[in-house]
């Protein structure tokens, strides 16, 4: 068995962050607190908008809100707990649907008067609509 020198100078070299970030995250595991957890986006665009699509399964479309303000597109759901799961008597439960909250930065070239939403087969998708200036537009430009 060969034995390889580790080199743990990252560590040492700021061990404050490492124990601020070690604290935190081991503070929320023992404490058996809630991490936050956000739901998986995929970020498009095409010619006259911007997708986003945000995977959030075994909601229903009244728990989103989806709010604009300025260029700061906020999505968030809040989730109920069923009563009646949780007075089951599970051997195993691993299903956890919990709140949460996520912030998009909409581009200048977002039209905030043309946003729609749809929540299908557990995927939220915001189409964002371009500024009618912004579109591509072909020109030709004489010189003279």
């Amino acid at each position: 068995m060969t034995l390889v020198n580790f080199n743990n100078r990252t560590r040492n070299t700021a061990p404050y962050f490492n124990n601020v970030f070690d604290s935190l995250f081991s503070e929320a595991v023992s404490k058996n607190k809630m991490v936050d957890k956000s739901p998986n986006v995929n970020i498009h665009e095409n010619e006259t908008a911007y997708v986003i699509e945000l995977a959030a399964p075994g909601l229903k479309k009244e728990d989103f809100q989806i709010n604009l303000k300025k260029d700061m597109l906020s999505v968030w759901a809040e989730v109920k707990k069923d009563e009646t799961q949780i007075a089951k008597d599970y051997t195993r439960k691993e299903f956890d649907f919990s709140s949460f909250a996520r912030s998009f930065n909409l581009p200048e070239t977002a039209d905030g008067e043309k946003i729609t939403a749809e929540y299908k087969d557990g995927i939220l998708v915001i189409n964002i609509g371009k500024k009618d200036d912004t579109k591509l537009q072909h020109k030709e430009i004489v010189v003279s």
